[in-house]
Formats: C-alpha cells, structure tokens, sequence
C-alpha cells in the first residue's frame, strides 16, 4: 500500500526545495468574533502563510503571554465553543488546502475523551495538534490517537531542554519540533533569541524532522534572521496584535491581518548560496 504523505510532509518538503522556511502564522480561533476570525484566516492564508496555527480558546493559557491570553478571552467571551472551533476550520476548508493545526491543551483535548476530540478534529479538516502541556512521556493515548487518524503530532523542544530528552520528544513527533526560542511566555520581542542556530543544530543532530522556530519573533528582519536557519518561522503575537488595534472597527481586521502577514512571509525566502 503506498503511503501519501501529510499536508504538513508536503509543504515542508515543497518550502525546502524553494530554498526558503514556511511561515507558521498564529492566531486564536473565535478572536474577536466567529465571522471576524473567518476572514482574519481566509486573509492569512491569501497571503503568504504555508501553515495555520489555530489557537484553541482555553481559560487557563499559561504557555500564553498577555496578547494571547487577551485573544482567548475575546473568543471566549465571544461565544466561541469547542465545536465552533471544528466549525471554523470546517469553512476554511471549502476554500484552502493549507496544512492547520490546533495549539490546544491537554484539559481540552482530555475533556471529552482524547479519541473523540482526535476523530472530530480530522473530520474538520486539521492536519496536526500541538498540546502545550502534555511531555511525550505521557502522551501515549495522544500519540495512537493521532496515528489511528491520520493527524500529525508536534511537540516542543525549549531551552532549557536537555539533550537526552530531545530523541523522546523526536520519537512521539511525526509533524515538525517546534523549538521555542525563550523561557517564558508567548510575546513579542525587540530582539531574536541569539543561541538560535545552535539550539537547531543540536535538534538535528537527533531527528529530520523539520525545526520550526517560533516565541518573539514580530518583524520581517527577524523572521528573516531565523528562516536563515530553521526549516520554519512562527509568528503569533504580532499578528494578534493587528486584530487587537482594529476592535472597534473589525471590518478592517482582515485587510490588515493580510498586509501583515504578506510583509512578514516576505522574509522566509533565502538569499542563493
């Protein structure tokens, strides 16, 4: 039986051979409104974003700085519902083949039973999950899941990592090890982290999985300054705060998110060798 390979496989594999990292673009599902975040998305994915990071609306983020933690209440408070989050990407879906993934935590995925969230999330259309609190230890019931539905898994590899653990975190990932540049929280910076390109070459001395580097990253310099390194650049706070500003006049969210996201998406390509 000949395997396909996963939208996340693809794109990876399709942003190597152009000689450039993907552009993981982050936002909170449901932020600041169902049908607000719909075109803030459709926006994104017109403009330059090679994966979708959706950001499930949880009470207690505490991976999250402030302007994410502010994203979720608005979504929260909005309305928005686990099943209007699968609706979401359900209507992404009719117009886009971008790979999606869920930026989740555990109490979340748990709630309802870890295979039932897993089924329904594939059925939506996500191509992977990345649940912030759960180690690869003990993330067993997570991993067959995903396996059984065809839904990637990433997992995280921080700083503070050692090296032993790092081949555990390869062994139960199956998408892309998203390497979190600072301790701390989510959050935009002035500066890039400056033990970058070490950190990634000592991913790979373990795994070929695709390294993707994400946590302050808020410019097209620096995205530009860690494509030149990672296989992916993620972005997040940077373009939660373009829906932020534009809150008492949401219609122009969208336009905005786009024009940002297209300035950022223009650092990922590297210079010829």
């Amino acid at each position: 039986m000949e395997l396909c390979m996963s939208r996340l496989a693809e794109t990876f594999a399709r942003t190597r051979a152009q000689n450039r990292a993907a552009f993981v673009a982050y936002v909170c599902a449901g932020d600041p409104d169902f049908e607000t975040s719909l075109a803030a998305c459709r926006a994104l994915l017109a403009n330059g974003v090679d994966v979708l990071e959706l950001g499930v609306p949880f009470s207690d983020p505490l991976a999250d700085g402030l302007t994410n933690q502010l994203a979720a209440q608005r979504a929260l408070e909005s309305g928005i519902t686990a099943a209007r989050v699968l609706e979401l990407v359900r209507r992404l879906r009719e117009t886009s083949e971008t790979p999606i993934i869920f930026y989740t935590y555990y109490n979340l995925v748990f709630a309802n039973g870890v295979e039932t969230y897993v089924r329904a999330a594939k059925e939506a259309g996500v191509d992977g999950i990345l649940t912030l609190d759960l180690p690869p230890e003990e993330a067993g019931e997570v991993t067959v899941a995903c396996r059984a539905h065809g839904v990637d898994t990433v997992f995280i590899v921080a700083p503070t990592t050692p090296d032993a653990r790092i081949p555990i975190i390869a062994a139960a990932t199956t998408g892309f090890i998203y390497y979190v540049s600072r301790e701390g929280v989510t959050g935009v910076r002035e500066h890039v982290a400056g033990n970058i390109a070490e950190a990634v070459a000592r991913i790979r001395r373990y795994t070929l999985l695709p390294v993707a580097v994400g946590f302050g990253i808020g410019s097209r310099a620096q995205v530009a300054q860690v494509a030149a390194i990672a296989d992916g650049v993620v972005v997040g706070s940077a373009l939660v705060n373009v829906i932020r500003d534009h809150l008492t006049e949401r219609a122009r969210v969208a336009p905005e998110l786009g024009a940002k996201a297209a300035d950022l998406a223009a650092g990922v390509w590297r210079r010829p060798v």
